[in-house]
C-alpha cells in the first residue's frame, strides 16, 4: 500500500515537472535573449568624452552587458549632417530594438528613417517645434527622449556670466549655425539680454569648419567676447574653434562643458553626462516594455558652470571670486 502510495507520489512530481518544464526553458531563453542597441551620432565618438561612456555605463549598471544580453551597432556621421538619412537606414535594417541619437538634426533623421523602432533622442532642440513629438508630456509616436530647449534666461546667463568675468565689456559676438533650430531659439532672448545689460550683439553665422576662420577673425576684429552655441558643426570642430578663439584672443563662453574639458575658456549648459545616463534609463525602460509613446521628454533641470584656468592665464584674466564659488568645475 505505501509503495502504491509513493509510485502515485513520484508520478505527481513527474508531470508535474514536465507541466513546468516548457515555462523554464521560456524563461531561460527570455533570459538569454540579446537586446540589439542602434546608436547613431552626428559628430565623431572621440568628441563625446562625457556623454557617450556615462550613457554605456549606466546601461551596465541597469544590467545591460555587452556580449551577454547587449549588442550594439553604432555609426557615425563626423560632423557631416547630410550623412545622418543613410546611416540611420543602416542601423535600421540590422533588426535593432531600440535607435539611440543625439542632436536636431539626428532626432529629424531618425524620425524620418523608422515609425516603428524605438528611438531615444540623448539631447535636441524643440521636438514639438520641429515636428517629431506632439508633447513633451505625451510625445506620441515612436520618439522619446531629453530636449535641451532651455528657459529663455539661460541666453541672458550666458551674458551675465561674461559681464561678470570682463566688467569693461562692452561687444559680444554670437558664433553659431543659423541653420540650427537652436540658434532659433535662442536668438531673441539673446538680444533681450545684451539691451538689458547694455551691451551690443552682432551675430557672425557659421555653416561650415570652412566658414570658422572668417567668423572668428571678423568677431575678434569688433568684439570683446564671444558665445559659441554648440551644434554638430562646431562640436564636431572643437578644435578648430578652440584654436580660432585662441588666435584672434577673443574670451569664449561655450554652451557644453565638452568644449572647456578641449581647452575652451568657460561654459554654461546642460552636463551631457547627465542627459546620456538619463537616456540610458530610457533605453532600459523600453527593453522592458515600456512605450515611447507614454514617456514624456524631460528638459534639464540643472546647469553646469565650467572654467578653465589655463587658459584663462593665456588670455591674461582672472575669474572673480564671485564665479570662481559658483563653478561646479574648475580646470586647473
Amino acid at each position: 500500500m505505501r509503495r502504491d502510495r509513493r509510485e502515485a507520489l513520484r508520478l505527481a512530481l513527474a508531470v508535474a515537472t514536465a507541466a513546468l518544464m516548457p515555462m523554464r526553458a521560456g524563461f531561460l531563453f527570455a533570459a538569454e535573449k540579446v537586446a540589439r542597441i542602434g546608436l547613431v551620432g552626428p559628430e565623431s565618438p572621440t568628441t563625446m568624452k562625457r556623454g557617450l561612456p556615462a550613457f554605456w555605463a549606466h546601461l551596465r549598471e541597469l544590467g545591460w552587458i555587452e556580449g551577454v544580453n547587449l549588442a550594439r551597432e553604432e555609426r557615425w556621421a563626423e560632423g557631416h549632417i547630410d550623412r545622418l538619412p543613410t546611416l540611420m537606414a543602416e542601423v535600421v535594417s540590422s533588426k535593432i530594438d531600440v535607435l539611440v541619437t543625439f542632436s536636431t538634426p539626428a532626432a529629424l533623421a531618425a524620425k524620418n528613417a523608422t515609425s516603428t523602432v524605438p528611438i531615444v533622442v540623448a539631447a535636441m532642440g524643440d521636438p514639438v517645434g520641429i515636428g517629431v513629438a506632439a508633447s513633451l508630456a505625451r510625445p506620441g509616436g515612436n520618439l522619446t527622449g531629453l530636449s535641451l530647449q532651455m528657459t529663455e534666461g539661460i541666453p541672458g546667463k550666458w551674458l551675465e556670466l561674461l559681464h561678470e568675468a570682463l566688467p569693461a565689456l562692452q561687444k559680444v559676438a554670437f558664433i553659431g549655425n543659423p541653420d540650427s533650430p537652436l540658434f532659433t531659439l535662442v536668438r531673441k532672448p539673446l538680444a533681450a539680454g545684451a539691451s538689458s545689460l547694455g551691451l551690443k550683439l552682432r551675430f557672425f553665422p557659421v555653416r561650415s569648419p570652412e566658414a570658422l576662420e572668417s567668423a572668428f577673425r571678423q568677431a575678434g576684429a569688433w568684439a570683446q567676447a564671444a558665445i559659441v552655441l554648440a551644434d554638430p558643426m562646431t562640436f564636431q570642430n572643437q578644435g578648430t574653434v578652440i584654436a580660432m578663439a585662441a588666435k584672434h584672443r577673443l574670451p569664449v563662453l561655450y554652451t557644453l562643458p565638452e568644449f572647456v574639458d578641449a581647452g575652451g575658456l568657460i561654459s554654461y549648459g546642460a552636463d551631457l553626462t547627465v542627459l546620456f545616463r538619463r537616456a540610458a534609463e530610457y533605453v532600459d525602460k523600453i527593453l522592458r516594455g515600456a512605450k515611447p509613446a507614454e514617456l514624456p521628454i524631460e528638459q534639464p533641470t540643472q546647469f553646469h558652470l565650467v572654467v578653465n584656468l589655463k587658459t584663462a592665464t593665456a588670455l591674461g584674466l582672472t575669474f572673480p571670486e564671485s564665479i570662481m564659488l559658483r563653478a561646479d568645475e574648475v580646470i586647473r
